[in-house]
């Protein structure tokens, strides 16, 4: 719980890697991911660094496991199953996987290209039978023509007589050519007009659709062709034709000079095509049986490759000693990690068979060091929420444990409904008891991966839900009369208030509470169900959620200005707790503190007999400011001299917020060297430079903050500039104090959505609920189900969906600049241990794991 409120305890080590040793213990480290490493060589080119080589090798290696992986999941072969976590090999086994994945990379390139070439092969074989059986009319003539079919002709005597052939043609001294192919049916009329335009119309074009789709062998998907058949007139002619058939990239086969010829070669076709499927068939086996042998262990390679990759990375990150025989590593690690970080040395260098072992040794430091927030699979998701804001700067207070209570319930206030709720809670609940279901975890769909990582955050928004729902008693608009009203009608006839000629005559009738018997007492859990059926429920309801939004900004908004005291002693910044925390604190208490009071007060005092004489309460505090009464009765005797009182007092505090802090600070630069005082250390006269070094260490292990107070005697040189901390200060007040106006008034975003939810899910139950369940007929049973249907889609889609994404989004705002700002910056590092398991890979992102 200490590491989730203010984050771990952080310390730069120094590794010291025997060379031999230096690979085994980085995997070590990357096994257990303790550790950050620094770049030691931030002025060395990335490919002028020692281990270059190497991760070159697995970049060649990555790019042989990215063809496997393509070509397994071409051939919708799964992977095997569970999880496998195998270690990295060592640097004399690289040779051996690089030999093997460059081994199969051949032979899967080989098979795969004779299987293309035999693909290739069999359609054009099927191309040539296709075209061989629609050409077979085109030669004869006749007066009856396909309605595909479109020919030109030039010669004006021959159309004279329609039976005329080509045969009549050659007698007359034509020398006629044949040309034949397919092309692609998108091409056809381009193809035609270019005919025309170019041969002057000394051509003769017959083309037929082919019924089939044909797979293109450049995409591999399937495509309707054409075939034509083309007569020309001369070898000139014959020349153009062919320059154009290769432009529009047609596929020509020879066109046989006889019927017997045709057939002979049909028939041909016919079994050289069996023989290919044949072929095809084995040669798809043996592809299948060799995938199936990568698919065993591709995964492993991939992990592996990945490993050793990282860890040559790191290596390049460190520097050599001046004996070039021993690696240097800075690290940032947990103070709480170091004997973990030092058996993990040990283990490395005795794996390695070191004789020399590795060590760790901590050093002094003024950089600020990383964030890290220890979490688990339930904090993680508020974590993220935290952190979407900025990471927290190093040891300050983390939102994220009160973010776990109060994020669902502002949530709920907004979305509370009982029926809802319960729908929501039961969709994290499932998601939740099949959280380890692969299916569900590794998808590529972002909207159910968001929805999937914030489960736990679903889950506690529908509990805090139906509890909010049980609060407003609001179950899909509906009340329920879980523990009776305490409200009587036959209180008001008992008394002779109500007689029977007023049930006839009004069509709204007023329970009067001060009647005997009338109101016995207030509903056990929340608003009384008798609510639902008044007429002016959404009046009570306004004023009681807008007053309670208030309630909770206030009270919200002054936890957060608290917390920051936390942050002021922890960094021993206790001027702040006085020149700042405090100011903040009064200024927003004296003001919007009282108005909170006046609300409880009115409510705790005036009873149903005097609440006719209540005053209004923003009349009063409008008053307040403006120090006067206008004639307004009074709350309690003394209201005026005590909010005359409170007005000072938030008027002065902003003064003491605005200079204080600036002053302080410039009193302490230039005075207080005199004192001869260290954070509260008397000064002693240090011998070295060592020991000054490990007081700094000492005080960032303890939290001191390095911003306001010099920290060594370089620093308290340093001009200290008063313009610019007043500047910051000033920026700050006006922020503060505008921003308590603002930020209550931004609380009753509570109010405004509660009542918008409300009133939809009513709108829906009247428009769409009420219909089906009003048909008294005996046809009104079926016509409730599609009713239902309709009600329910719309319930999930509008209410659940849109109505809690909204929530969602107002609840964020309000953690972000309402709450987090009185006390979080947000302005550290998150800290990035070196892990193999946190290491990104390109084939899960492009979809091949």
């Amino acid at each position: 719980m200490c590491s989730l409120l203010r984050g771990e305890e952080m310390c730069l080590a120094q590794l010291f890697l025997q060379s031999g040793s230096a690979y085994d213990c980085i995997n070590e480290l990357g096994e257990l991911g303790l550790v950050e490493f620094r770049d030691l060589n931030p002025s060395v080119n990335a490919f002028q660094r020692k281990h270059v080589n190497e991760i070159k090798k697995c970049e060649e290696m990555e790019r042989i496991l990215g063809y496997l992986l393509r070509e397994v999941k071409k051939a919708d072969i799964s992977l095997p199953e569970g999880d496998v976590n195998p270690v990295a090999p060592l640097p004399k086994h690289v040779m051996a996987i690089m030999e093997q994945l460059q081994r199969l990379e051949v032979e899967l390139g080989e098979v795969t290209r004779n299987k293309e070439k035999l693909q290739r092969n069999l359609l054009e074989l099927t191309e040539y039978t296709h075209m061989l059986r629609t050409t077979r009319n085109f030669v004869q003539r006749t007066s009856e023509r396909e309605p595909l079919q479109v020919q030109y002709e030039e010669f004006p005597f021959l159309e004279k007589d329609t039976m005329m052939d080509y045969s009549s043609m050659q007698r007359l001294g034509a020398k006629l050519g044949f040309i034949s192919g397919l092309i692609r049916r998108t091409k056809i009329e381009a193809f035609e007009r270019m005919l025309w335009r170019v041969c002057k119309g000394y051509t003769i074009l017959s083309y037929a659709e082919v019924e089939e789709y044909l797979e293109d062998p450049d995409t591999g998907e399937p495509t309707k062709s054409v075939v034509f058949l083309i007569s020309y007139w001369g070898d000139q002619i014959g020349q153009k034709v062919k320059k154009i058939c290769d432009c529009y990239h047609c596929h020509l086969y020879p066109y046989p000079s006889s019927n017997e010829e045709r057939n002979d070669v049909v028939e041909g076709l016919r079994t050289r095509i069996q023989d290919l499927h044949t072929v095809l068939h084995r040669t798809d086996d043996y592809l299948k049986q060799v995938l199936m042998k990568a698919s065993e262990s591709v995964y492993t390679w991939v992990i592996q490759v990945k490993k050793m990759k990282a860890i040559y990375f790191i290596l390049n990150l460190c520097s050599f000693d001046v004996t070039n025989k021993c690696l240097i590593a800075e690290v940032w690690c947990p103070v709480n990690d170091i004997p973990m970080l030092r058996r993990a040395l040990e283990e490395g260098s005795r794996k390695s068979g070191a004789t020399v072992p590795s060590f760790v040794n901590r050093i002094p430091t003024n950089d600020t060091p990383p964030t890290l927030i220890r979490t688990n699979k339930f904090t993680s998701g508020f974590q993220n929420i935290v952190d979407a804001y900025g990471v927290g700067s190093y040891r300050e207070v983390n939102p994220a444990p009160f973010t776990i209570i109060t994020f669902p319930f502002l949530f709920a206030v907004m979305f509370g409904d009982l029926g809802h709720g319960i729908i929501m809670a039961l969709f994290a609940l499932w998601m939740v008891m099949y959280e380890n279901n692969r299916k569900l975890k590794n998808t590529r769909n972002e909207i159910w991966n968001t929805f999937f990582e914030g489960r736990y955050i679903i889950l506690m928004m529908g509990l805090f839900s139906i509890y909010t729902g049980l609060i407003y008693n609001d179950c899909f608009s509906k009340s329920l009369n879980i523990f009776g009203s305490g409200w009587s009608v036959k209180a008001m006839f008992d008394a002779k208030v109500w007689k029977d000629a007023d049930m006839h005559g009004n069509r709204f009738l007023t329970l009067d509470p001060n009647v005997t018997g009338v109101f016995k007492g207030p509903y056990l859990l929340g608003i009384d169900p008798i609510w639902n059926l008044a007429s002016n429920r959404l009046t009570f309801l306004n004023s009681y959620k807008m007053k309670m939004s208030v309630i909770l900004g206030v009270i919200h908004m002054s936890f957060g200005v608290i917390l920051s005291t936390y942050n002021h002693l922890h960094f021993r910044k206790k001027h702040s707790l006085y020149l700042v925390f405090l100011p903040e604190l009064l200024f927003l208490l004296c003001l919007f503190g009282y108005l909170v009071f006046m609300i409880f007060y009115k409510w705790l005092v005036f009873t149903a007999k005097d609440s006719r004489l209540a005053p209004s309460i923003l009349l009063h505090f409008i008053n307040m400011f403006l120090m006067q009464d206008d004639g307004v009765q009074p709350l309690y005797p003394g209201q005026t001299g005590l909010q005359v009182f409170l007005v000072v007092i938030a008027v002065l505090s902003v003064p003491v917020l605005l200079l204080g802090k600036p002053v302080y600070l410039y009193w302490l630069h230039n005075g207080s060297h005199r004192l001869g005082m260290y954070r509260g250390y008397e000064r002693v006269r240090r011998n070295s430079e060592e020991e000054l070094y490990l007081m700094r260490a000492n005080d960032m292990e303890e939290g001191s903050s390095h911003s306001d107070l010099s920290t060594s005697g370089e620093r308290q040189t340093e001009e200290f500039d008063f313009a610019d901390e007043f500047l910051h200060q000033a920026i700050h007040t006006i922020e503060y104090c505008l921003g308590c106006v603002s930020n209550t008034a931004s609380y009753l975003r509570l109010w405004a959505l509660s009542l918008a939810h409300a009133q939809l899910s009513e709108v829906l139950w009247t428009m769409v609920m009420r219909v089906g369940l009003r048909m008294d007929t005996s046809l009104g049973v079926f016509f409730l189900v599609p009713v239902f249907g309709l009600f329910a889609v719309l319930t999930v889609s509008i209410l659940l969906v849109m109505e809690g994404l909204s929530a969602f989004l107002h609840a964020l705002r309000l953690h972000w600049v309402e709450f987090q700002n009185k006390f979080y910056s947000g302005t550290g590092v998150k800290f990035c241990p070196f892990s193999f398991s946190l290491l990104p890979s390109s084939f899960e992102h492009d979809g091949l794991l």
